[in-house]
């Protein structure tokens, strides 16, 4: 079954951690598109090949304008969410979407074929797709720092059920990953932090 994962990091007060305000000293490295991914490395990159398509918002797809070279995701197949015109990236598969996440989901989900539907990035998009009922799973990494200020990790729109904590894992500097699951039936496995300790 596909899922939709929503793969994300935060500080301590709840806000993403981006390629603007990564931490110094913890492993900067590869552009974050919102997930943190230069603070998680190889982990990040053995989630992505267990991915068959990604959703992101126009803001994080923004970000990676900025620097090309930066693109993690090869020729996954990725769907942006904007009512902006964009260049797209030398290499990439990408398709510029407007309307509402729900109406274009199952498209994505069929790109995906046997693999995980990644939501990356965050705020608003993540929003729509909680509001929805489309995210399965959240690969969460908590990051030891207090921002202040920022993009709220999941700005929903009314208060959620609570999720269902499939297993969790440290990753280093401390930082702790949380695997949730969402919605009824969500109790078994999942698939964003193999080898984790519960």
């Amino acid at each position: 079954m596909v899922r939709t994962v929503y793969y994300v990091a935060a500080s301590l007060d709840g806000f993403l951690i981006d390629a603007q305000n990564q931490p110094g000293g913890m492993n900067p490295g590869e552009h974050s598109g919102g997930s943190g991914a230069s603070l998680l490395g190889d982990h990040y990159r053995e989630f992505l090949g267990r991915v068959g398509a990604v959703a992101m918002g126009a803001g994080t797809y923004r970000s990676f304008l900025a620097d090309t070279a930066s693109w993690p995701y090869g020729r996954i197949p990725v769907w942006i969410f904007t009512h902006h015109e964009f260049p797209g990236i030398p290499g990439a598969d990408i398709t510029f979407i407007r309307g509402e996440v729900a109406e274009f989901h199952p498209d994505i989900v069929y790109d995906a074929g046997e693999k995980d539907v990644l939501l990356a990035g965050g705020g608003n998009i993540a929003r729509q797709f909680m509001d929805d009922g489309l995210i399965d799973e959240m690969v969460f990494t908590v990051v030891p720092v207090a921002l202040g200020s920022g993009r709220p990790v999941l700005p929903v729109g009314s208060i959620t059920q609570p999720a269902v904590l499939l297993r969790t894992r440290t990753t280093g500097n401390g930082m702790v990953q949380l695997h949730y699951a969402f919605g009824p039936g969500k109790q078994t496995t999942g698939s964003g932090a193999d080898g984790a300790e519960k």
